[in-house]
């Protein structure tokens, strides 16, 4: 195995972490996948086929310049103060891994992702792309910053951190 081949692997095992954790519903391992100063994006579309560029002076469908925001959300689903998360959801992540390139201090990936809810007794599907910065955290990686496009951008609920 080589050495981009090592380092392949080790993302696609994170990232499936991280998916893993969302279906689980495993908040605190979830969080800890995300660096303090890690920014969560998912742009909303500016026109048919461009997405917003700047979450400061557009709008977004989520926005959190750090983890504070990811943490908050959280507490809201935990205790149930978040009416767009109950009843909670059973969800389905799947990605593919397409690029993984080395970025001054750790990794720039991209996937491609699918994430299926059942809620309700309704069906959702949702898919899309993500770009993560990487940074190295001993043998694995923690998440500096993510931004997901949501390709479907027509949602029938308030999207939430464990739809996309």
């Amino acid at each position: 195995m080589t050495t981009d081949d090592r380092q392949w692997y080790s993302v696609q095992r994170f990232l499936a972490r991280e998916a893993l954790m969302l279906d689980s519903k495993d908040w605190d391992s979830w969080l800890d996948l995300y660096r303090e100063d890690a920014e969560y994006w998912v742009p909303a579309w500016g026109d048919d086929d461009t997405p917003t560029a700047d979450p400061h002076k557009e709008i977004s469908l989520i926005y959190y310049p750090n983890r504070g925001g990811l943490e908050d959300r959280v507490y809201r689903i935990r205790t149930q103060r978040s009416a767009a998360s109950v009843p909670a959801a059973r969800t389905c992540h799947l990605f593919t891994l397409l690029d993984v390139a080395e970025r001054e201090g750790g990794i720039k990936a991209r996937t491609s992702w699918r994430t299926d809810s059942f809620r309700d007794g309704e069906v959702l599907s949702y898919f899309g792309s993500a770009e993560y910065d990487l940074a190295a955290a001993g043998d694995s990686w923690r998440i500096a910053a993510k931004k997901t496009i949501v390709l479907n951008d027509i949602p029938h609920i308030v999207l939430d951190v464990y739809n996309i």
